[in-house]
């Protein structure tokens, strides 16, 4: 398996707020620039998405692939890996929620990514930054923005 990055990021919001976020799929191509397409293809018994369909767009990188989700009991992190992809070997990943001394909500992303072709390690982990400092960043925005609406 391909080494783990790892990045966070403080969000001014409970991790609820964030948490449903996450969770929102069908809002990800409003907001996540790379994904341009998602569909949810299974639920779990607590109607969470268990099994959902991304199409990417990352540039020179685009994928159609699925991947499956395990959602904490407290709310607190989502773990996933690939089920199916068509340029990726392989995909883990997680978000884990704690909260700040301000009241609002650290962000950890974890996420190993395997390509069908082969890739140096620097790049792949150069790559893997990249993806990850995106989606944070786009994710805060996303969740501090919606804030009046959902507070």
């Amino acid at each position: 398996m391909a080494e783990e990055s790892t990045q966070s990021i403080e969000v001014d919001a409970p991790p609820e707020r964030v948490m449903a976020v996450i969770a929102d799929f069908e809002s990800y191509p409003e907001w996540a620039k790379q994904v341009q397409a998602t569909e949810v293809l299974a639920s779990d018994d607590a109607g969470n998405p268990k099994q959902v369909r991304l199409t990417l767009d990352a540039g020179p990188i685009k994928d159609v692939y699925t991947l499956e989700y395990d959602w904490a009991a407290d709310g607190r992190a989502v773990s996933w890996h690939l089920v199916k992809g068509q340029m990726q070997k392989a995909q883990d990943g997680r978000y884990t929620l704690a909260d700040t001394p301000s009241g609002g909500t650290k962000v950890t992303y974890t996420l190993s990514v395997e390509l069908v072709l082969p890739m140096i390690g620097l790049l792949r982990r150069k790559a893997e930054k990249m993806v990850m400092d995106t989606a944070l960043k786009e994710l805060k925005r996303r969740v501090e923005s919606s804030g009046e609406s959902t507070a």
